[in-house]
């Protein structure tokens, strides 16, 4: 079965692990690393790569690339601080594996300028897996993460600054649901009410990648989210099974309600409007706002606020929101 986010990473961990070598002063041209030890912007960062094991990633030559360089798209400590990590002890709230290959996500092989990074092209991770830019407004994003600066220049590549955390995990929707539930990803699992209703409401096929399936933006409800549900209903849902007191056809049409066709990240989303899911009535998008969107179902009385945005699947993107949007 394959591994939740690529794991392991033998191509790009092989005799690179020398970050704790990285001094504050080193060259005149230091290396990725430097410039991250170096830069009280990017201190998250430098925790983040000695926790995940890939600190050599960001402080040696490419050996599997003929120039010798990398191009690492380098989350600031506000992109770490929207995930809820502002220190590095915040770090231990995820599974060395997925900050391993989340941080893997970021770096390509080889030199990519600034310039090349234009809308409609993609760029490769060290991963395999590519990322697309997008322009919005006159500004341009790799995926959902807006590019903050370009071409900073290093040793052994490029750095371009985004203020987001990429997020892929090599699974389909379904799959990816469900190593949250089993706290393969963050060490609390998560998503465990949905898991359970896409099961009972039989959509795990649908929502599931094969050959020809189509690609779909997935509006992801926390756990927390169905328990408040279950508090307006008057049908207390305090644990994942609980799901099954509500009646199927009923569950189904609120998860249909949550897919909208087309994988779409957050700067691809149309404000201050509305979109057409695969079931259910017409769900509103709110102002595109710092790079998020607030959605709301027909007989919500609040929007729904993305908690984790741009969670690139195989099949589709899913955005995690803090409210079950109800048709």
């Amino acid at each position: 079965m394959k591994k939740l986010f690529y794991s392991p990473l033998a191509l790009l961990l092989t005799g690179t692990l020398l970050l704790t070598g990285c001094g504050k002063d080193q060259d005149a041209t230091p290396s990725i690393a430097s410039i991250a030890v170096g830069n009280d912007d990017f201190q998250l960062l430098e925790d983040a790569a000695v926790r995940g094991g890939v600190a050599g990633v960001l402080s040696n030559k490419n050996p599997n690339d003929a120039s010798g360089n990398y191009t690492v798209f380098a989350p600031n400590n506000s992109a770490f601080a929207r995930l809820g990590f502002r220190s590095a002890p915040d770090l231990a709230g995820l599974q060395t594996s997925f900050l391993t290959s989340t941080l893997l996500y970021h770096v390509s092989n080889g030199d990519l300028p600034g310039a090349a990074l234009t809308p409609g092209s993609s760029s490769v991770s060290a991963l395999g897996v590519s990322r697309r830019i997008i322009e919005r407004s006159g500004v341009r994003y790799i995926n959902g993460s807006r590019i903050l600066a370009t071409d900073v220049k290093a040793a052994n590549g490029t750095v371009h600054v985004v203020d987001k955390v990429m997020l892929a995990t090599g699974l389909d929707i379904v799959q990816s649901a469900i190593a949250l539930k089993d706290a393969k990803v963050f060490t609390t699992p998560e998503l465990s009410f949905l898991v359970e209703a896409v099961v009972y409401a039989e959509l795990v096929g649908p929502l599931s990648a094969s050959a020809g399936s189509p690609q779909l933006t997935v509006f992801a409800p926390t756990d927390q989210a169905f328990r408040e549900l279950g508090t307006l209903l008057g049908v207390p849902l305090n644990v994942p099974a609980d799901i099954r007191r509500l009646p199927k056809a009923t569950v189904q049409a609120v998860l249909l309600n949550h897919v909208v066709p087309g994988g779409k990240f957050t700067p691809e989303l149309p404000e201050n409007t509305t979109v057409t899911p695969l079931g259910g009535s017409p769900l509103r998008l709110g102002a595109f706002t710092d790079g998020v969107l607030t959605v709301q179902g027909k007989n919500n009385a609040a929007p729904a606020a993305m908690v984790i945005p741009d969670v690139q699947c195989t099949n589709g993107t899913v955005h995690v929101i803090n409210r079950v949007l109800l048709p």
